[in-house]
């Protein structure tokens, strides 16, 4: 990480001017068996789009606040970099009725209809793929964003010591996001251009490090296993040599 890396939307860019080819998440799924590979480019991609729609459609201005009702999930690693570069603030898990736009899972509906503004919905089906039939009261993910465009810039330029996260009741800047996570790499032994492999809840501080900030600060990439627990403890040695991972976190 460099001094010019302050928020993650930076280290986003900078991974992309560096080394676009090099994957940046490999996502599994231990109860459907998917595994997708993205790389820094198609992450950055999907990034853009989505921060597009956030500023265009969604009509999101700097310092909102977007609740993320969200399991750890490369989609979800998306909307945190596209919120991100947009300047809104993240809010995982948070409180719907308090927000000004909401995310929402399959199985988090009825709780994000309480948030009285935007609200999108995501299936989290593989792919990328839409709902068989769009859930009321909300866009569906799969349906707006690829229209999007593939270039983002902000209307106004996102400040790193703006409010960016807020994840177990504490805000973070985007400057302490990246700060913090690059610390915890360190910490951990997790060397530049590091693998880790995590099973780790987004719910947490520690889940969101590890699973996505970690790896954007170090230059690295990241397993990011949902349903872990369902693997046998084979089956995860195995992936771990499989993926070449450095450090398991789960």
């Amino acid at each position: 990480m460099n001094a010019n890396d302050r928020t993650p939307a930076d280290l986003l860019r900078s991974a992309l001017a560096s080394d676009p080819g090099r994957p940046l998440i490999t996502f599994y799924d231990d109860a459907t068996g998917e595994r997708v590979e993205l790389s820094v480019a198609t992450i950055a991609n999907w990034v853009a789009k989505t921060a597009n729609l956030l500023q265009g459609d969604l009509n999101a201005e700097p310092g909102d606040r977007l609740v993320l009702l969200l399991p750890a999930h490369w989609q979800t690693a998306v909307w945190l970099l596209a919120c991100s570069s947009a300047g809104v603030v993240a809010d995982v898990g948070g409180d719907p009725a308090e927000a000004d736009l909401v995310v929402s899972g399959p199985d988090s509906l009825d709780a994000a209809r309480a948030c009285s503004g935007e609200r999108v919905a995501l299936a989290l089906r593989p792919l990328g793929g839409r709902f068989p039939a769009p859930p009321a009261g909300f866009a569906d993910y799969a349906v707006e964003v690829p229209g999007q465009g593939d270039r983002f810039a902000p209307y106004a330029p996102v400040d790193p010591g703006d409010a960016a996260l807020v994840v177990g009741g504490e805000e973070l800047t985007g400057a302490q996001v990246s700060e913090r996570a690059y610390q915890d790499a360190r910490r951990l032994g997790v060397g530049t251009g590091g693998r880790v492999l995590s099973g780790l809840s987004y719910g947490t501080w520690e889940g969101l490090s590890a699973g996505l900030y970690g790896a954007l600060a170090m230059d690295g990439s990241v397993v990011l296993c949902r349903h872990l627990g369902q693997l046998a403890e084979e089956g995860l040695e195995k992936r771990v040599g499989d993926e070449r991972v450095d450090l398991t976190l789960r």
